[in-house]
């Protein structure tokens, strides 16, 4: 290793060790260990622009193993991204762009947000997956506009993780030849050696699952490092994992035990560190002139790197200006003028399935949405989410259908890599109830803001004989408490039209629950429904100009809900019906049109097949909602839907009970 090698090194070591010093909080043990590599793989084999961090074909950088945040941010600062010496000594502080885990959006340079182990790994396959497709959609010979690596460092933490194994094995089934892992085999994990939970063989692990692995014994030989990184671009069917033999904490008096794996190391323990490694104990955040000079080559070479594309690409667009004009409206995320014109219009004349109706306006779609691209979690013939004539990725990655095996987790991970990639909108599909699988990434999706798109049937107790393992309950309450995420429980085929257009268009993560059992179709003559749908709640039965009660549902139970209202009406009970297929939506309307759908002097009820928690705000102190609080039933779909109160009956027995009794609480206040 040449001197400035090391200087360059040791600089980014204590620029990290000073952030979390200064900070009192955070983990130093692993850049410690992990700036060789990191070192080379930023200063050597990626090609960035740190002028222009969003240049297109970029090499994208994955830290999974997020807790290591303060290598990461040395590392940008260092190389010349807009992440300042004061951005590092503001590290872990109220406002600052070096948040605790990397965050996409919060600093320059951060393709996705890291931390919770395992969903940058699989993150790094949707980024390597999204390069894969868009290479063979638009690149032609001598024009490889698209042509860039994945390179990410993982954890222990991070292989042991589900998710890993998940994303792992579409990787290689994938042949995502442009995927490189540097994996930090340190042997220890916050607990202690790795040995107490964590003694499988890994490389024949990843052998197994198709990828090209290969073991460097020292952490700190560059020379080993980079030859280990050659043999792997050089292998372009098979992704590649190279295990690093590194120390936690090196250095330092607390090496390679995990006491240096969480926390400050402490004032003493700094100083014997810099000491050790000949840097000046008296110095904080301090750049040697020559590191600084040597790290900032970097800036020169991806200005130059970034040039050259546009060179080619300017020529590229002179002989293919079609698929040019495509690119560049895909990678800014615009959708192509007039494709809301080929969503179809449903007819009320029989029922239809939502799973049903969403497939319909997927394949209505798809030829003005081409950046379109997904599958399900091996449910494709249940979900419906399948492209007629898409093509097939796993044959030829200009396809448009992905079969993601039985990896929910994974799956939603890797849509949430493609959208942070860009040039593409991808979703993922399971069964409802299966979101409990893939929760922490729908979390994920709605931190980063991504273009996330995910679609989830067999939405509710309805689905039926396959009981209470299949039924969703909590899962629709729990996902619209998760901030920044849309919504859309659609009642029919033209609100699952109208769900699927907006979802397009909101350019932000949303979810769809759709039915499996057929619903009748709202009257578009009629109903304004794009419009109701965009306003997230609307009025589709006024009940007169003064209604004596509001009833308020989604999805399914409106239907019972319509029939209850006209049930009502037979009692001289008149009753308005909202539908409310978004809460989302519905929170971001203006308080005026808040109070127009749920005005204060009416009595109102809810009814939705799911857990009630949270309808409380919108029907009052003094209404009633129609929920579930136990699990469901194995049995045909309407014998459980009558049987756990969503018939109209019921509904309507309940609307006259909450009437009366508001009624007699009006007549008692009013006696005194």
């Amino acid at each position: 290793m040449s001197e400035i090698d090391q200087l360059s090194i040791n600089t980014l070591r204590f620029l990290a060790v000073d952030a979390v010093e200064k900070a009192k909080s955070g983990h130093p043990g692993a850049p410690l260990g992990d700036a060789p590599m990191a070192y080379l793989l930023f200063h050597k084999y990626m090609r960035h622009n740190p002028a222009n961090s969003h240049w297109s074909n970029r090499d994208r950088f994955v830290l999974s193993n997020g807790h290591a945040s303060a290598l990461l941010y040395g590392l940008l600062h260092l190389s010349g991204y807009k992440v300042s010496l004061e951005d590092l000594q503001q590290f872990r502080q109220w406002g600052s762009n070096t948040p605790g885990h990397p965050e996409r959006g919060d600093t320059d340079g951060v393709e996705v947000t890291t931390g919770p182990l395992g969903q940058g790994f699989a993150m790094g396959v949707g980024l390597a997956a999204a390069e894969k497709h868009l290479a063979a959609v638009y690149n032609r010979p001598g024009f490889d506009i698209v042509d860039h690596y994945t390179y990410g460092i993982c954890s222990d933490g991070d292989l042991m993780e589900g998710i890993s194994h998940e994303a792992a094995s579409l990787a290689g089934t994938l042949g995502l030849g442009k995927l490189i892992y540097l994996y930090d085999d340190n042997l220890i994990s916050l607990d202690g050696p790795t040995d107490l939970s964590y003694t499988e063989d890994v490389l024949k692990r990843f052998e197994a699952y198709h990828w090209h692995v290969q073991m460097v014994q020292d952490g700190n030989d560059l020379e080993a490092l980079g030859k280990a990184i050659e043999a792997a671009k050089a292998v372009k069917d098979k992704p590649s994992l190279i295990a690093v033999r590194t120390i936690i904490g090196y250095g330092s008096p607390l090496a390679g035990t995990n006491k240096v794996h969480g926390e400050a190391m402490g004032a003493e323990n700094v100083k014997k560190t810099k000491e050790a490694l000949g840097w000046p104990a008296d110095k904080t955040f301090y750049v040697p002139e020559e590191a600084r000079k040597n790290w900032l080559t970097i800036v020169d070479r991806g200005k130059k790197a970034e040039a050259e594309w546009n060179a080619l690409f300017a020529e590229y667009k002179k002989q293919y200006p079609e698929l040019a004009a495509e690119f560049e409206r895909t990678q800014a995320g615009k959708l192509r003028e007039g494709w809301e014109k080929t969503i179809p219009v449903f007819p009320s004349d029989k029922p239809v399935a939502t799973r049903n109706a969403g497939n319909v306006v997927m394949n209505a779609i798809a030829k003005q949405v081409p950046e379109l691209i997904g599958g399900a979690a091996d449910l494709t013939a249940s979900t419906k989410t399948i492209v007629k004539d898409g093509g097939n990725f796993h044959l030829d990655a200009k396809g448009v259908n992905i079969w993601y095996g039985v990896r929910e987790f994974g799956m939603c991970a890797i849509v949430n890599g493609m959208a942070a990639h860009g040039g593409v909108i991808p979703y993922g599909s399971t069964f409802f109830v299966f979101t409990d699988y893939a929760k922490p990434a729908l979390r994920m999706a709605a931190i980063m803001h991504v273009h996330s798109l995910f679609i989830f049937t067999h939405d509710s107790i309805a689905l039926g004989e396959d009981g209470p393992t299949h039924q969703p309950i909590e899962h629709l309450m729990a996902l619209r408490a998760v901030p920044h995420l849309t919504d859309f429980r659609p009642a029919d085929a033209n609100e699952t039209a109208a769900a699927w257009r907006l979802a397009l268009e909101r350019n932000s993560p949303s979810f769809m629950a759709l039915s499996r059992q057929d619903l009748p179709v709202l009257d578009a003559a009629t109903h304004n429904i794009y419009d109701g749908v965009k306003h997230g709640a609307y009025i589709v039965e006024k009940g007169g100009d003064s209604p004596d009660l509001l009833i308020v549902a989604t999805g399914s139970e409106l239907w019972p809900a319509l029939e209850a209202a006209t049930a009502l009406k037979k009692d001289g009970i008149t009753a308005r019906v909202v539908s409310m297929p978004s809460w989302k939506l519905f929170e971001e309307q203006s308080e005026e049109y808040k109070s127009s759908i749920f005005p204060d002097h009416l009595p109102k009820l809810a009814v939705e097949a799911g857990s009630p928690i949270g309808w409380w705000k919108y029907v009052g102190r003094h209404g009633d909602v129609i929920g579930l609080e136990r699990f469901g039933a194995s049995a045909p779909g309407k014998v459980v839907l009558e049987k756990l109160g969503f018939s109209a009956t019921n509904i309507a027995a309940r609307g006259k009970a909450l009437l009366d009794r508001v009624r007699k609480t009006e007549a008692a206040m009013a006696g005194k």
